[in-house]
């Protein structure tokens, strides 16, 4: 901690919404409020929140407001699901802020999740204030990224897996992919039973023909499957 008042503390704050649900993953169908902050290290082809990282595409200082944590605070009701996301929310985990953030949620109830996509290893702060991670790392139907960085999975993430605070959730586009998927998880030595995969897709036209050909496969290989519930439900519609 700073010696600062906690008032004063910032994060890179894109977005807050809800109530909504979790379309994704092991919470799948919880009722949730999102948690949504700016920045990320890797550029997939198919990111569903460039607005969050990518300034080609958009302004950013529009995009992604330096928040108070008070504020953030203030904008979330008490005992609720939250789900900290971004972008790659990992990136503020050595701030004042982000401890500040954590421990003033738990301490109104709020049950924390949190995504990433698994390249920066957790830690003390978040292992102990986060109650699930949802690890998401990329293929390469993610395409490339920018510089030097590499999308792989930090070798830490096992042990937080073993531990059963980590499940594993992986966009893939085919059969091929949900068999990459099998062969990382038994690589690492993530259990089966924590292994999402889910299919690529922002319209139910195409998650609706990718679907049957994912859940094929997961079945297969003995791997969990999860739709994107919330594009069912709203489309491309930002804020849900």
């Amino acid at each position: 901690m700073t010696d600062s008042p906690p008032d004063l503390l910032t994060l890179p704050l894109s977005e807050v919404f809800g109530p909504t649900i979790q379309g994704e993953g092991p919470a799948a169908g919880r009722s949730a409020w999102f948690l949504r902050l700016g920045g990320c290290n890797l550029a997939c082809s198919w990111c569903d929140t460039a607005y969050t990282w990518d300034a080609s595409r958009y302004d950013l200082r529009r995009e992604i407001r330096h928040t108070e944590v008070q504020e953030i605070i203030s904008s979330l009701p008490m005992e609720v699901l939250v789900i900290v996301t971004g972008g790659e929310p990992l990136l503020q985990q050595d701030q004042a802020s982000w401890r500040e953030l954590l421990e003033r949620l738990r301490d109104r109830g709020c049950d924390l999740h949190l995504e990433t996509n698994g390249t920066i290893e957790p830690n003390a702060v978040s292992r102990a204030l986060v109650e699930l991670f949802v690890v998401s790392p990329k293929l390469a139907n993610a395409g490339s990224h920018r510089g030097h960085q590499q999308a792989g999975l930090h070798p830490g993430w096992t042990a937080v897996a073993q531990d059963g605070q980590a499940e594993l959730k992986v966009v893939c586009t085919s059969a091929s992919d949900v068999a990459e998927v099998r062969q990382l998880a038994d690589q690492v030595g993530w259990p089966r039973r924590g292994v999402w995969v889910m299919p690529e897709g922002t319209t139910q036209e195409v998650l609706g023909a990718r679907w049957p050909v994912i859940v094929d496969a997961a079945a297969t290989h003995g791997l969990n499957a999860t739709h994107r519930l919330h594009v069912l439900a709203w489309n491309e519609k930002r804020g849900h």
